[in-house]
């Protein structure tokens, strides 16, 4: 590898200079989709819209240098920035406080984001699995529609979760305004148009500009028609915001959770567009992407920020390529803060609204949902029961979390049932109970003896007096006791009893202490009962366990189930051990 190659920034890996022409349409779709973005979530955090602006302007720079996705846009976002709030309300004060406040808790984010990506726990997001980043996708991009669809129709938002804030909008459908609603679905539907049939155009920006022209040219916000309004100008002081340090410290605890809601976005947003583009991010290097961009936006006093969903699918569907595009809206947003905040002043909400939905509409993947059902198959029902819907159940606990409760409990949830699901189908797991089958060979001296699972193959005879037995699953303190008690219910429910049970351990990859010890008592009871514990084709891990942890009692270990079988009735006939 090259040195230019070493120190080229992640994202940009593999750049090609043929992208560069999508890539600036895609910035300047972004541009026009951030700033009136940027501006609403500021006002959601309670501070001063143009708080949004500045801190987009760094965020976009700083994570297009560090981070590892071609496609990410790190912005403020609707989630992080009501946290933001709830978070700086508890402080009171005037508006200076909260400014200041809300640039030290991005400070405080930035922080906790960076020391994670530096110590490597971006492994913690493999505890965030696809279906649960599936459900959380989805629950999100549910939550951020039904926020922006009052707004294309003219009433006004209500509060709540989800089902409350839908309800709210259902039976205030009677006083939408007609003017807002003409404006609001007549964008959407041409944003789809255009989608369906000119993907090659960047529909995003040119409804906004059609928008734009709208108001000007008939005086539609002289009709009621609600615009973004005034935006104050100019470029931001650079700087530590006037906060305590006792101050700081308590942010510093919050900003934990807030970290986490906006990685889970951010690196579910990046997952989704590298899978489709062919390409891998980096947990760790999201991680401290995400620390860069908030550091670069608390110093510029602006406001928490993370990967957006809404705009990186913008993005995504605009035809980026690379970063080129964040960096693009990144320069377009400090000529806006510079000369052109009046552009955006006659921006009707409706179309604003109507792009967003526009834009995470198709990140609602019911259709991956029906997947996660259709994987529980008729014999795995029967082994697993409820668990073997265990993806399926953990994206839609996500997903109802994320509608009922909001963003980081519904993030907690979906991880909580992914993990508990998964702990209790390997309490339980199974043992199917194995019988030969003689595959054929050239010669009679060629034929191979393979073992299967008897239910799957129930015209195979079983052997009399011989037990072989598979648990699917490895060994461990959870499944213990359960796996000693399946293993003697399946002994003393043969006629006739076998005089050997052979443990076949393929499909055991790790043992612990705990099982280790339930071997020596499961080859004891079965002693008991006139039967012989062996082992064959254990896993390297297993066999060192059970070598260090039970050195005098361990169960015999042989290569492959014929020679366990030898052995083992050698040993009862008195001939060998």
């Amino acid at each position: 590898m090259s040195v230019a190659s070493r120190l080229r920034p992640p994202s940009f890996v593999g750049f090609r200079p043929a992208w560069v022409r999508s890539d600036v349409i895609a910035g300047l779709t972004v541009w026009a989709v951030l700033v009136p973005e940027s501006l609403a979530y500021a006002t959601i955090a309670g501070v001063p819209p143009v708080v949004g602006l500045y801190a987009a302007v760094p965020a976009l720079a700083l994570y297009a240098l560090v981070g590892s996705s071609r496609h990410l846009i790190v912005a403020p976002m609707s989630a992080t920035a009501a946290l933001s709030f709830g978070i700086v309300a508890d402080y009171g004060g005037g508006d200076s406080q909260a400014v200041a406040l809300t640039a030290a808790l991005a400070l405080a984010t930035g922080l906790v984001a960076m020391a994670a990506g530096l110590l490597r726990l971006g492994f913690l997001a493999s505890f965030i699995s696809e279906p649960v980043l599936k459900g959380f996708i989805i629950g999100l991009a549910l939550t951020i529609m039904i926020g922006q669809i009052p707004a294309m129709l003219g009433v006004d938002k209500g509060s709540g979760n989800f089902f409350e804030q839908t309800w709210d909008l259902i039976t205030h459908l009677g006083d939408a305004d007609v003017l807002s609603a003409v404006v609001g679905i007549g964008s959407l539907v041409a944003l789809l148009v255009l989608r369906r049939w000119m993907p090659f155009l960047p529909g995003s920006l040119i409804i906004v500009l059609i928008g734009i022209a709208a108001v000007n040219i008939l005086r539609l916000d002289d009709q009621g028609l609600d615009i973004v309004g005034t935006i104050q100008s100019g470029l931001p002081d650079l700087g530590l915001p006037d906060v305590s340090g006792n101050d700081f410290l308590t942010l510093l605890a919050a900003a934990v959770g807030v970290m986490l809601v906006g990685f889970a976005e951010g690196l579910g947003a990046a997952k989704t567009y590298a899978a489709r583009e062919g390409y891998d991010v980096d947990a760790n290097r999201e991680l401290v992407g995400l620390g860069a961009a908030n550091l670069g936006a608390g110093l510029a006093s602006g406001m928490v920020v993370n990967g957006s969903l809404s705009k990186t699918a913008v993005n995504g569907g605009a035809g980026a390529k690379s970063q080129i595009s964040g960096l693009t809206a990144a320069v377009l947003t400090v000529v806006t803060l510079l000369f052109l905040t009046g552009l955006f002043e006659k921006l009707p909400e409706a179309t604003l609204a109507a792009v967003v939905v526009a834009a995470v509409i198709e990140l609602v993947d019911i259709t991956s949902l029906k997947r996660l059902w259709r994987v529980r198959t008729g014999r795995l029902a029967s082994v697993y029961r409820v668990t073997s819907r265990v993806d399926f159940f953990a994206a839609a606990a996500t997903l109802l979390g994320v509608l009922l409760f909001e963003t980081l409990p519904g993030l907690i949830i979906g991880i909580a049932v992914s993990l508990g699901l998964l702990i209790a189908r390997t309490s339980r797991p199974h043992t199917a109970v194995l019988v030969p089958v003689t595959q054929p060979g050239d010669t009679p001296a060629r034929q191979t003896q393979i073992w299967v699972d008897s239910e799957r193959n129930p015209a195979l005879p079983a052997v009399p007096g011989l037990l072989v037995v598979r648990v699917e699953a490895p060994l461990m303190f959870t499944n213990a006791d359960v796996v000693r008690e399946q293993i003697r219910d399946l002994v003393t429910g043969s006629d006739p009893r076998p005089t050997v049970v052979v443990l076949d351990g393929r499909t055991t990859p790790s043992i612990d202490v705990t099982a280790a010890g339930m071997l020596v008592l499961l080859r004891q009871d079965l002693r008991r009962l006139g039967a012989e514990l062996v082992m064959a084709d254990d896993v390297g891990q297993v066999r060192d366990v059970l070598t260090v942890a039970e050195p005098d009692d361990e169960p015999p270990m042989y290569v492959t189930i014929e020679e366990a079988i030898a052995a083992a009735s050698t040993s009862r006939d008195g001939t060998g051990r």
